[in-house]
């Protein structure tokens, strides 16, 4: 592994769910940090605002003037900005295709010596859904505008304050009866946050770094049923689970995707058919010596904060 003193690494993204974690496994690592955000204010609350190797700029992945501005000086960048719901001019495309090749662009002009584009796994240019095609289409022009580019599939992510387990466990208390996605057997493979975040950083910090893509899941594959039942069994909850059509799903969505910010949308539908774990002859966690933690284990974290 290289020396790390003084190195400079831009998170774009860097207050997101996963961004936030790769910055604190960076400073961990002894890298200077430079967070990437439009909102650097956010960065203050996250953050330890005293520590001389984390500076906080102002950059949108829209501009090339402040997406340069902010790798000036890089050894390292990663790109941890995501969309899951479009609204208005950010789509799925002008976010995880245009901005994506226009960041790695820009990294390798800057003389950035890595780059780590974080997508998603299952990726695939040729997928019917919008969200799946488009983060395919992101790796293609990424690898494009930057060959030796890491690019990091993680399955679905959990976490202390996610978006994913946490609404799931507010529902299955409050709900009489939960809907369940069809009949329950989509198959996840759910990776903790912050392995995938030491997985990007255990690459930054190699003596060689070449074109890999990395597939991260936990341990285990659930299909959505069992995932719904862990999470119970964890608060010691015994749910009434209700399996809905998919059909009756897309229809649900097309009707709240006419309010501005719907509880769900048609992609989101979509990726719930699909299943999320990593392919046999991937490259995974182990690539890095990290043993990904479980679902179980980190549950009580979760539920501690809730």
């Amino acid at each position: 592994m290289t020396a790390t003193n003084d190195r400079i690494v831009t998170v774009f993204g860097g207050t997101g769910f996963l961004g936030r974690r790769v910055v604190w496994h960076l400073l961990k690592s002894s890298f200077s940090v430079r967070v990437a955000s439009r909102h650097p204010e956010r960065s203050r609350k996250l953050f330890d605002a005293h520590d001389p190797r984390l500076h906080a700029i102002r950059a949108d992945i829209h501009d090339d003037r402040s997406i340069a501005n902010a790798m000036t000086g890089a050894y390292a960048a990663v790109n941890a900005v995501s969309l899951y719901v479009e609204h208005g001019r950010q789509t799925f495309h002008s976010v995880h295709v245009e901005a994506a090749q226009r960041v790695a662009a820009l990294a390798r002009r800057a003389g950035v010596e890595r780059f780590a584009h974080v997508s998603g796994i299952g990726a695939d240019a040729a997928s019917p859904s919008s969200y799946v095609r488009k983060r395919g289409e992101g790796e293609i022009a990424v690898r494009a505008a930057f060959p030796g580019a890491l690019l990091l599939r993680p399955s679905v992510m959990f976490g202390p304050d996610d978006a994913f387990f946490t609404t799931i466990l507010q529902l299955l208390r409050r709900l009489p009866a939960y809907p369940m996605f069809g009949r329950g057997l989509t198959k996840l493979q759910p990776a903790f946050v912050d392995d995938v975040a030491e997985a990007i950083v255990r690459a930054l910090q190699r003596a060689t770094m070449s074109a890999v893509t990395i597939e991260c899941g936990g341990p285990q594959v659930y299909t959505y049923e069992q995932l719904l039942r862990t999470i119970a069994r964890a608060d010691h909850l015994e749910p009434f689970l209700v399996p809905v059509p998919f059909a009756a799903w897309h229809a649900l969505a097309l009707i709240a995707e006419i309010i501005p910010h719907p509880p769900i949308t048609r992609n989101q539908v979509e990726l719930m058919q699909i299943d999320n774990v990593v392919s046999p002859e991937a490259v995974g966690f182990g690539e890095f010596g990290i043993s990904p933690r479980s679902v179980e284990e980190i549950l009580q974290e979760i539920l501690w904060d809730h």
